[in-house]
């Protein structure tokens, strides 16, 4: 008999690193955690492409005004966290961060987000602002653009 399988499992969301120029858009959530626009997939998502989903989250998240422009995915993040509506049990969640740049609109935060920066994409301190696999994916991000920068040169 072939030995059980062991399996992990995680929640899936779909991340945007929203450029505007030079800049990138961070969000502050109402839970005390910086962020990047985006979030996880509901059971109704499973046959909804994921620009899709992405595009119902940004709506939520920045309003119904702010426009971008989708990319492709650049970054895979693998993240761990107590979960706040599941009495702070360990998650996991896996999220595909899609590139966009900024259009035009202005930002109307949903309710769960307080504030939201623009910050300098390739350089800020990203630690000082995201911790685990989220800061992990976003360093990860910043040495794409330095090398893209460089290759520009």
């Amino acid at each position: 008999m072939p030995a059980p399988l062991n399996k992990d499992t995680y929640f899936v969301a779909v991340k945007a690193m929203v450029r505007r120029g030079d800049e990138l858009l961070i969000t502050h959530d109402v839970f005390g955690q910086w962020d990047l626009p985006g979030g996880r997939l509901r059971p109704e998502d499973f046959e909804t492409p994921l620009d899709e989903v992405l595009a119902r989250k940004m709506r939520e998240e920045l309003g119904d005004e702010f426009r971008y422009a989708l990319g492709d995915p650049r970054i895979f993040f693998r993240h761990e966290r107590a979960e706040q509506g599941l009495d702070d049990r360990q998650v996991r969640i896996f999220a595909v961060g899609y590139e966009a740049e900024y259009v035009d609109g202005t930002i109307a935060l949903g309710p769960h987000h307080d504030r939201y920066l623009w910050v300098d994409a390739s350089s800020f301190p990203a630690g000082d602002y995201f911790e685990g696999g989220w800061l992990a994916g976003v360093r990860e991000y910043q040495q794409l653009i330095r090398k893209d920068i460089e290759n520009r040169a």
